[in-house]
């Protein structure tokens, strides 16, 4: 959610913003919310008037009763209970005019940086850098469920008879291998001086509009029935939620954080669940890293971001590039974003396995969150996010890559001390 005193005095640069993220639907809504609080401020002002009216000729009425004057007291009296009338539908009034406001202020969406390309959709999102040398091997790579499925890893059939597609059960060595891949992951986050948290895997209402778009809510999170309760998707939701109406001292920034969760998600508009993949499922788990910093700090911050994913992946011997999304692709709150894409040497091309988002004050603005300074004023902090692995996508990615020509998968030597020193499965 942008300031609305910068969309007052800029509406026009808020307009050309929805223009580069091809949202066109919502131009009119800057106009309407300029009308709205309008209003809105014309109901306070009136409002404002009316109780200095109304206390100075309170104060009166003591006076004039003293002094006999019974008549021009009532009188006074009624002009008292007028004005508390009127002041309370003026308080009604710009309750609803607040509300109003801040609907359309919810869905207009942040303003993008600069550097991020004009795209219509993920198609004309633009490549950044590459590290690592994608190798396509002599022999063949098999389809990462056969491969898991050789070693009597994965069981989707079960899965699906007690949760239905989207769902499996990971055993032997492939789910030691799926542990190992997020504890080496914490370590190597708490190596870069990040705060170990496992957050609550569930948040209320209020923190899930805090941190994320309708649209985003819509498409991701269940509902508890009969609950103000949410499944995460992130733990980023509940990271970010911990800090809801609260001060920071400046001191305290940059937050610097690494959390574990199962992520929850309902994938509406995935074009189907896979039957026999574990690319896109309903439950997964993640390593994820948090930042909340000052405003002037964040680019650098999400530059560090994505780098340590790169450097974690690479540690792996997995090749992976960056890609920067298009201002289209963007997702309302965020600033800038980068995708950290894996190499796929079954498939010979890339695809998705970490993102990295910068959202500005948008999150902050939105659960109020502040940081005290006596200097400048309180300000809203700028909140960062970015996967430090998620797997079993990064599963498929590992395997594939330290897939051997003799069938074995090679485990690489960051990995061997959390598989019992095994260097092959």
């Amino acid at each position: 959610m942008i300031d609305i005193k910068f969309l007052r005095q800029n509406p026009e640069i808020v307009k050309e913003n929805i223009k580069k993220k091809f949202q066109n639907e919502k131009l009119p809504m800057v106009d309407e919310v300029i009308e709205l609080d309008k209003q809105q401020r014309e109901c306070q002002q009136r409002s404002d008037f009316l109780r200095s009216q109304r206390n100075s000729i309170s104060k009166g009425i003591g006076a004039l009763m003293a002094q006999g004057k019974k008549d021009e007291a009532e009188a006074e009296k009624k002009k008292v209970s007028d004005m508390a009338e009127e002041m309370a539908q003026l308080d009604a009034k710009m309750a609803q005019l607040t509300e109003e406001v801040r609907k359309r202020m919810m869905v207009i969406p942040n303003i993008i940086d600069d550097s991020v390309p004009i795209g219509k959709d993920d198609s004309e999102n633009v490549e950044v850098e590459r590290f690592g040398e994608p190798v396509v091997p002599e022999f063949e790579v098999p389809y990462h469920v056969d491969i898991m499925e050789a070693r009597n890893g994965i069981d989707l059939d079960s899965a699906r008879k007690t949760s239905g597609n989207g769902f499996y059960y990971l055993k032997g060595d492939i789910a030691r291998l799926h542990s190992a891949i997020l504890s080496y992951a914490r370590d190597f986050m708490i190596d870069k001086g990040f705060t170990y948290c496992i957050p609550p895997f569930m948040i209320r209402g209020n923190v899930v509009t805090g941190v994320m778009s309708f649209a985003e809510m819509e498409n991701m999170m269940y509902k508890i029935e009969g609950e103000d309760l949410y499944l995460i998707g992130t733990s980023e939701h509940s990271m970010i939620g911990r800090f809801i109406d609260s001060f920071l001292d400046e001191k305290e920034l940059p937050q610097t954080l690494t959390s574990y969760s199962p992520c929850f998600r309902k994938e509406v508009g995935a074009h189907g669940i896979e039957e026999r993949g574990v690319y896109r499922i309903h439950q997964f788990e993640k390593q994820e890293m948090v930042v909340i910093c000052k405003p002037e700090e964040s680019m650098d911050w999400f530059h560090k971001l994505y780098s340590y994913t790169v450097e974690l992946f690479r540690s792996m011997d997995i090749p992976v590039r960056t890609l920067e999304c298009c201002s289209g692709d963007l997702a309302d709150l965020k600033v800038k974003s980068i995708d950290v894409e894996a190499w796929s040497p079954r498939q010979q091309k890339y695809f998705e396995v970490g993102s990295c988002s910068n959202l500005g004050d948008a999150q902050a603005r939105r659960l109020g969150i502040r940081v005290k300074n006596k200097e400048k004023g309180n300000y809203f902090p700028h909140t960062l996010n970015n996967t430090v692995v998620a797997p079993p996508r990064m599963l498929i990615a590992f395997l594939e890559n330290n897939l051997q020509a003799d069938g074995s998968i090679r485990i690489p030597e960051p990995l061997r001390m959390y598989m019992g020193g095994k260097e092959r499965i």
